[in-house]
């Protein structure tokens, strides 16, 4: 069915209001009618086909890869091979399509990103490759950010050159080189816990059982003694001692629990003369001595600052020969036992420390058996001590602490009189002020001064008092040397009739050297004096002694002494000297 003519001629009316306009602005215009030409560009769906790439908002940067097909075509170079070739007419053999060569965009250089860093920002969000290490091989740190401080390099040592000049002797002498295992400086080696450095080289090792360190030792000696009695006129004999030592140590994080037990037995092959001048010897016939001195320390933690401590002790031993005490006609030295214990506690106020504990301590003898075969009991020398020690120090600065020291005791006896009619019961103590110190671990040490004395229930013994001086001093000369000196005063026991007791003041000075660290020189020098107050009695010992260490290895040491001792009293025929000679052997682990 055709259209009406009403609407063909309304089309008609809108076509010619259109084009007359249109053919009007075509006659008035003054330029030449020109068309575009199509470039590639029009027809691009790419972005950048219409504006700059320079201007483009969302423009690719460096670290993104982008397809070659999605690249913005460079400026060529004017100067370039193929500049020169695009500007050259076509031909059609070198253009099979028959098409103008300047229609290609050529692309220069290598895709964004490529060759980046596995390091840096990546807007891609890829994950990045985990570096793989070596299984104890150390990490690398990271990178320090902003703000951090410029880190030092340390050129690395140059393998040309002269060579380094070695170190002097002192500063290798009596070390033990460390393997580069034990140390840790071998690479891709895992991370160990560091040892304690280890002052002796050929110290022993010990072993663990359980958490406590135990090291033990033997020291067997024989040798010559031309006085083992210590006799106006000497009498020698061939010598023997067995020495055995024993320490174990806990090794807690918190508490504490030390075991030192330490003895000897001196034996002699020959036995001294029963009568001399017609008299009982002053000296037993045999002269064989024991000699034991163990103590237990223990500590506990309460917190950091409070500690609770305890000591359990023992001393086996015998009279020293030559002493006065030693009854005359003996057939053997009777052995006393002195043990005791110690419960205390330790606070401290900051600088400020209090130490305190209460004593307990009993010293008993066995019954001496004479050359007839008799025995006579020793109860009159038994008793009991109860006492207390205080000690209040204050750390003053590092390195020097003064203390002040209070003790006191009250002695028992199982018989109210001894054998001569004398009560010795008795009540003492001493007060002496002091301090410990430590300047740079050259020298360190502690040294006190105070006033000892003591009053016995019996008046026609004295008091027996005098000045009291005790500490301990180790100088580290250098390297290879070690001086060490000791002071100590006590107050003891005695049976000599009219006398209270016996003030003991002993000095001694030690000086350790190696030659090498397996061979070392020990000199020592000790002095002390008795004074039998109430008799006028006074003795004065004078030692020398000298020692040759050679440590094969940490289980194995052979040592040489050489001892010279002088007993010089002011009683005749109480004065005597006498030489040591002992080669031996230590075993220890």
């Amino acid at each position: 069915m055709g259209s009406s003519p009403g609407t063909s001629r309304s089309k008609r009316a809108h076509f010619l209001r259109a084009a007359l306009p249109c053919f009007a602005l075509t006659v008035l215009g003054s330029a030449p009618v020109a068309a575009q030409s199509l470039t590639p560009d029009l027809f691009s769906p790419n972005r950048g086909g219409f504006a700059s790439p320079d201007t483009l908002p969302t423009r690719r940067t460096a670290g993104v890869p982008q397809a070659p097909s999605d690249a913005l075509p460079a400026l060529p170079d004017p100067n370039s091979d193929f500049r020169k070739r695009q500007q050259a007419p076509a031909r059609p053999w070198q253009n099979p399509t028959n098409q103008n060569a300047t229609s290609q965009v050529p692309t220069y250089g290598l895709p964004a990103a490529n060759g980046a860093s596995s390091s840096g920002y990546d807007s891609l969000n890829r994950k990045r490759q985990q570096p793989k290490f070596y299984p104890g091989q150390p990490k690398p740190k990271r990178p320090a950010g902003p703000g951090s401080r410029a880190p030092t390099t340390t050129p690395p040592p140059s393998t040309l050159g002269s060579p380094k000049i070695a170190p002097p002797p002192s500063a290798s002498a009596n070390k033990a080189p460390v393997p580069a295992a034990m140390a840790g400086t071998v690479p891709g080696q895992p991370l160990r816990r560091r040892l304690k450095a280890d002052d002796d080289a050929f110290g022993a090792v010990g072993d663990y059982a359980g958490s406590f360190l135990i090291k033990g030792g033997l020291e067997l000696s024989t040798g010559y003694d031309t006085n083992p009695a210590r006799l106006n006129k000497p009498v020698g004999s061939p010598a023997y001692v067995v020495a055995p030592d024993l320490l174990v140590a806990s090794d807690w994080e918190r508490h504490a629990l030390v075991a030192d037990l330490r003895g000897s037995f001196s034996g002699y092959t020959n036995n001294m003369p029963a009568t001399i001048d017609g008299f009982a010897s002053p000296s037993p016939v045999e002269v064989d001595r024991p000699d034991f001195n163990g103590h237990v320390d223990g500590r506990l933690d309460v917190n950091r600052d409070l500690k609770l401590t305890t000591q359990l002790r023992l001393r086996l031993a015998t009279d020293n020969p030559g002493s006065p005490n030693v009854q005359a006609g003996l057939q053997k030295y009777p052995v006393y036992a002195a043990y005791g214990t110690t419960v205390g506690f330790d606070q401290s106020f900051n600088r400020f420390q209090v130490a305190a504990g209460a004593t307990v301590d009993r010293t008993a003898y066995t019954n001496s058996k004479l050359t007839d075969g008799a025995t006579f009991s020793n109860d009159d020398r038994d008793f009991n001590q109860y006492g207390g020690v205080g000690r209040f120090s204050y750390d003053l600065k590092p390195g020097l602490k003064p203390f002040v020291e209070i003790q006191g005791d009250t002695r028992v006896h199982d018989r109210a009189a001894d054998r001569n009619g004398y009560f010795r019961d008795s009540d003492g103590g001493y007060a002496k002020v002091g301090t410990s110190f430590e300047f740079s671990r050259i020298l360190t040490g502690e040294v006190s001064v105070g006033y000892s004395a003591r009053n016995y229930v019996d008046p026609r013994l004295s008091q027996l008092a005098g000045f009291l001086t005790s500490g301990s001093l180790i100088w580290n000369a250098s390297g290879l040397t070690t001086v060490k000196f000791a002071t100590d005063t006590q107050i003891a026991e005695t049976t000599v009739p009219g006398s209270s007791g016996v003030l003991v003041h002993t000095y001694a000075a030690e000086v350790d050297h190696d030659f090498r660290r397996w061979l070392t020189a020990v000199g020592k020098f000790t002095y002390g004096t008795y004074d039998y107050q109430g008799q006028n009695r006074n003795d004065k010992t004078y030692s020398f002694e000298s020692n040759l260490i050679y440590k094969l290895n940490r289980n194995i040491w052979i040592k040489g002494t050489l001892r010279h001792d002088i007993l010089d009293s002011n009683q005749p025929g109480s004065s005597s000297q006498a030489t040591v000679v002992m080669v031996g052997v230590r075993l220890q682990n």
